[in-house]
């Protein structure tokens, strides 16, 4: 009877560490995913129809300086390896990213576009507040892209900051950088390269500057954007997407 009160005991202790070891392992769990959401602002949902993988590009692009600490900016060295292990997670559905930049680095945002363009994991993406600059070619690299009528998009030449050399070679480099930014644009849009340089080089629109400003509802009117809509549209299209979709690296 001993005997057995104390094996009795014992399973009560095992099953109380039990308890006490899932507790710790799913408050560490939620301590990785808020660390995750303060470094880069991304999240899964893990309570939903489908799991998907929310990755936001707010502020400025920052490429291979570092800006200034009082600049809000999305770091492509974090977007990059999260692009990877998105792809190759098969527990993730989908991709939804949320855009809200004032645009940065070209070859970094360049980077990252030709990354998302080059997914086989179902993308959409979602214009809010702006998508400006650099900004264009990541909105337009998803599979299916929105934007809310509020937000808007500005469409400029490519600008260099610090010391420029005032050479032919100069001017042509500038030309084949707005090149790649155009070709992109053009294979992932409905909009002609004729049409993205006219915009470009719009003068009127911009104080002290040649280009273009377009909102939510003439960015989908002119081809640039593929729907008018907000997160619930987004989310439904990507639901559908992912219903249509073949499962990747089988």
């Amino acid at each position: 009877m001993y005997k057995e009160n104390n094996e009795e005991k014992d399973y009560g202790q095992e099953t109380k560490e039990n308890n006490e070891e899932k507790d710790c392992s799913q408050e560490s769990k939620e301590k990785v995913r808020q660390e995750l959401i303060e470094a880069t602002g991304e999240i899964d949902s893990s309570n939903s129809k489908y799991l998907i993988h929310c990755l936001s590009i707010i502020g400025q692009v920052e490429g291979h300086y570092i800006l200034p600490p009082q600049n809000k900016t999305t770091k492509y060295e974090h977007i990059i390896p999260s692009l990877v292990a998105i792809e190759q997670d098969r527990s993730i559905k989908g991709l939804v990213i949320i855009l809200n930049t004032v645009g940065g680095d070209v070859e970094a945002g360049l980077a990252i576009a030709e990354l998302i363009a080059g997914m086989k994991t179902p993308t959409v993406s979602l214009v809010v507040g702006g998508g400006h600059s650099i900004g264009v070619p990541l909105a337009v690299s998803a599979d299916c892209s929105f934007i809310v009528p509020t937000a808007t998009m500005t469409i400029h030449p490519v600008r260099m900051n610090g010391l420029v050399l005032g050479i032919p070679q100069t001017l042509s480099y500038f030309d084949k950088i707005q090149d790649r930014i155009t070709n992109f644009v053009a294979a992932n849009s409905h909009l002609s390269p004729e049409y993205f340089k006219e915009l470009m080089h719009k003068t009127g629109e911009l104080t002290m500057d040649v280009g273009s400003v377009v909102d939510g509802a003439r960015a989908v009117e002119i081809g640039l954007i593929d729907k008018l809509g907000g997160l619930s549209d987004a989310i439904e299209e990507l639901y559908r997407l992912i219903e249509n979709t073949e499962e990747r690296y089988i």
